[in-house]
């Protein structure tokens, strides 16, 4: 199968470093995973571009769905130049019409203001009535690579459809699976599909101590966050080792 790479998404600089030390291959850089991510601020990227792997940097305006108007547009040129401008190896992008459809000339747009950054676009392909379409634009705006849960909620639930579009891509993009990814899923996974990355978020809910010092300030979970677990990330790339 030869080396898989994995990708892990991290909204925090603690997140990223404990990325590295764990033996991950790449991070995506991403503010606010827990609306799906946005883009980092430009402290997270010059921080995490001292960190020895690549980043590839959410473009994303704002949380909800992947339909952008023009001033969203001028946003993400600007924040493109700034991921470029702290060396980052890629970006992140999505953008669809109101029917899902993926935006070919806004897409177009950031794909061509990105020089020669690697792309991936994002899980905007997952809203899309017609993935084989989907799959065809995206190639030929020259995207490096799809990041895709096959349309459903976990990655095994979606694993028929990934492979679909694995074949119909037929190496011409890569395809990288995620969701619900750790050491038993992607047992499961391989038994269905090949691959050559795939992307995780390695993620444990944290308790604040507000909720013990200071109940009264700390009501439900408001202070309650996901923090990428180090020993998650750990497990993973000891699985995957064993494939390379």
């Amino acid at each position: 199968m030869g080396k898989i790479i994995l990708e892990v998404c991290v909204d925090t600089i603690k997140g990223a470093i404990d990325v590295v030390q764990n033996g991950a291959d790449r991070i995506e850089l991403c503010d606010a995973l827990g609306i799906g991510g946005t883009t980092p601020s430009a402290g997270l990227m010059n921080a995490a571009s001292k960190l020895g792997i690549p980043i590839y940097s959410m473009i994303r305006p704002r949380g909800g769905d992947f339909i952008f108007n023009f001033e969203d547009m001028d946003v993400m040129m600007y924040d493109i130049d700034r991921a470029r401008h702290y060396g980052n190896a890629g970006i992140v992008i999505g953008a669809t019409h109101e029917n899902g459809e993926l935006d070919y000339q806004k897409l177009k747009k950031l794909v061509d203001h990105s020089g020669d950054m690697g792309v991936t676009l994002h899980r905007a392909f997952d809203v899309t009535p017609d993935t084989s379409e989907a799959l065809e634009t995206a190639i030929e705006l020259g995207i490096d690579r799809i990041l895709t849960s096959g349309q459903k909620e976990t990655v095994l639930e979606g694993a028929l459809n990934i492979k679909s579009v694995i074949d119909q891509a037929d190496g011409r993009i890569s395809i990288m699976p995620c969701t619900s990814i750790n050491p038993r899923t992607v047992e499961s996974l391989f038994k269905i599909l090949s691959v050559s990355e795939i992307h995780s978020s390695c993620r444990t809910l944290v308790t604040s101590p507000y909720v013990k010092s200071a109940p009264s300030m700390a009501p439900g979970d408001d202070f309650s966050r996901n923090i990428t677990d180090p020993v998650k990330v750990k497990a993973l790339v000891e699985k995957l080792a064993t494939y390379n």
